[in-house]
């Protein structure tokens, strides 16, 4: 039981005196690596340990992900004595004998060799300027189902600290010195918010983390409670004890069962070491951690939606005032942060607010962490300092473009964002750069899109997804939006007419006035970004009846011209079997029943295809 800062320091020191082995072999154990095949994985390594009988000299750790998911399932090699490190990527079980064997100064003849290595992308293993880790700091490096690893990096101190050393008041002025911004998408200044719940008389509080990620292509949230949920549970403590609350609840989407289960395993082993519960650290302050499973409504993002989620009730915003941290949940006073912001404060607590301002900008200091996705070589997750260029993230630590072809936009705050463009791409990334560019940070989100994307089918993807998540309280929402999802319908199919510019952005506009919430009044920011960079291709699809991209099925047709030799592969790679001819004859597509798939353009090799 851990009931002083001394203890725990102590327990720390201990655990840092133990008997290592020569080598910590971590494994990516994530939910991308689950699923790319890390279990086996393991179970190689561990076989091939005990089978050469190498257990003095090597120990397995699982971890949570590494950030590395264009290359799962990967592995990192650490030489304790040396500190050198190597990251194994896109294993297979049959590589473990080899990797065991060279590291434990063996040689097997026969052994299959791995097909690829490279360091870890660590700023200090490599010398990479471009990553900070401090949210990340602990992800793919421990095993998140033991609380002694946390406690060895620096875990719960800060917790500490300002049980014992702190006054509430303290604490909030530096949370708010150091400048930290909501990490959810609003960008709210995190100080100036637990300074209102603080300030507000009531007999109880609470402290919400919004695990309810919903942004297509982020997994930012979801990284974090996997690799390193004990960052959340401590944080949530001090912030708790910053505003006077005893208790916390952690909504989480029940799709994140992986997540689920490693902070139910953080919470118990908290409480059975004294870390939460009753009389922290000897003190008289109390706080518990209860978890909430939500249905995955992307609604429930939004922070009176998830309140009267939790409180049994449909998922649907308010108007504000009154803010959560005046009324909230049960009414009373209610900080709502998201992961990544927590995730924060532990770090900001142990190394002071001066420490955390020298990083980013200075309107927006410290890092942020990225979901970079899409049409990028090196897909996975990244940590930069705020200010750290568009061109910096996706062409240096994404590697650039897939099949090297050219970038077209890029998509920041998933469906309430905007698409930014080639020359935007030494855009600084930090909150304020993002709006006046007519986009937003959002949770970090990073979709990124090449030539073969129709930016009018782009903004009408996130439209669909808009709609379908869409609460239905308020008649902007409800009918506006699908008033717009029928007007890019239109356009798409080759059905636009002169007026259909106008209503987009007169609708796009009144939406934004007028909807209750934050989602609904940043719905039309897809719509109104592609307009802004790339109207032209509106034009084509309602003057000339074109896609350029390929993208919009009905404005396209595939026809074979006097190349075609009669080699038969487009007919055999034909799914519905529309195209017909003798070998070595010319063939034909039948026009009616073509499905426009484009698997007869991809496959012919003699340029024979002509994509209309």
């Amino acid at each position: 039981m851990i009931d002083s800062l001394n203890k725990l320091i102590e327990l720390a020191n201990n655990l840092k005196h133990e008997p290592k082995t020569d080598i910590t072999i971590f494994v990516s154990m994530g939910t991308c690596g689950l699923a790319a095949g890390a279990t086996p994985i393991l179970e190689s390594l561990k076989n091939q340990v005990e089978i050469q009988n190498l257990q003095e000299v090597f120990t397995i750790v699982e971890t949570g992900c590494m950030g590395l998911c264009h290359s799962e399932p990967c592995i990192e090699v650490v030489e304790n004595n040396t500190g050198n490190t190597m990251v194994y990527g896109k294993l297979k079980p049959e590589h473990a004998e080899f990797i065991i064997a060279r590291k434990a100064a063996k040689k097997i003849a026969g052994v299959q060799t791995v097909e690829k290595t490279w360091y870890y992308p660590d700023c200090e293993d490599r010398g990479d300027k471009l990553q900070a880790r401090i949210v990340l700091k602990n992800s793919g490096r421990i095993n998140p189902e033991n609380i002694n690893e946390y406690i060895i990096n620096d875990g719960y101190k800060a917790l500490g600290k300002v049980l014992t050393e702190m006054d509430p008041q303290g604490v909030i002025e530096e949370v708010t010195k150091s400048g930290i911004r909501g990490r959810g998408g609003g960008g709210f200044p995190s100080g100036k918010k637990w300074a209102f719940a603080a300030a507000q008389k009531s007999d109880e509080k609470y402290m919400i983390c919004n695990a309810d990620e919903g942004d297509p292509g982020a997994f930012m949230d979801r990284a974090v409670l996997e690799g390193d949920p004990h960052a959340v549970l401590e944080a949530m403590a001090i912030a708790g004890y910053a505003v006077g609350a005893n208790n916390g609840v952690i909504y989480i989407r029940a799709e994140y069962p992986l997540a689920i289960k490693r902070l139910e395993i953080a919470i118990a082993q908290a409480e059975k070491m004294g870390l939460l519960g009753k009389n922290l650290f000897g003190t008289n302050f109390s706080f518990n951690i209860t978890l909430k499973l939500g249905a995955g409504a992307f609604v429930c993002g939004e922070e009176t939606a998830l309140i009267h989620s939790i409180e049994g009730m449909r998922g649907e915003p308010t108007l504000k005032p009154p803010f959560p941290a005046v009324s909230g949940l049960w009414k009373k006073p209610t900080i709502v942060n998201n992961v990544e912001t927590y995730a924060n404060i532990p770090a900001i607590i142990r190394n002071g607010a001066d420490w955390f301002t020298q990083i980013g900008t200075d309107k927006s200091p410290g890092t942020k962490v990225f979901a970079l996705a899409g049409k990028v070589k090196d897909v996975g997750l990244v940590e930069v300092p705020m200010g750290t260029s568009l061109r910096d993230i996706i062409f240096g630590l994404g590697k650039g473009i897939c099949d090297d072809k050219q970038f077209k936009a890029v998509q920041t705050g998933g469906p309430s964002g905007g698409c930014l463009t080639a020359d935007k791409l030494d855009t600084p990334i930090d909150y304020d750069s993002l709006l006046a560019l007519g986009s937003m940070m959002g949770s970090g989100g990073m979709i990124v899109m090449d030539e073969d994307d129709c930016m009018v089918n782009i903004a009408k993807f996130f439209l669909d997804f808009t709609l379908d998540e869409s609460c239905g309280k308020c008649t902007p929402c409800r009918i506006g939006n699908k008033r717009l999802h029928e007007i890019l319908t239109d356009i798409c199919d080759g059905k636009g007419d002169e007026n259909s510019l106008s209503k987009l952005r007169d609708l796009s506009e009144a939406i934004k006035d007028t909807a209750i919430c934050g989602l609904g009044q940043t719905s039309p920011n897809p719509i109104l970004s592609t307009l802004a960079n790339f109207e032209q291709e509106y034009i084509d699809h309602i003057e000339k009846g074109k896609c350029k991209a390929g993208t919009c099925t009905n404005l396209i047709s595939f026809e074979i011209n006097d190349a075609c030799v009669g080699c038969t592969l487009c007919a055999r790679n034909c799914p519905v079997n529309c195209i017909s001819g003798e070998r070595k004859g010319m063939h034909f597509i039948d026009q009616e029943a073509c499905i426009k798939c484009g698997q007869c353009y991809s496959a012919c090799k003699f340029h024979a295809i002509d994509r209309n």
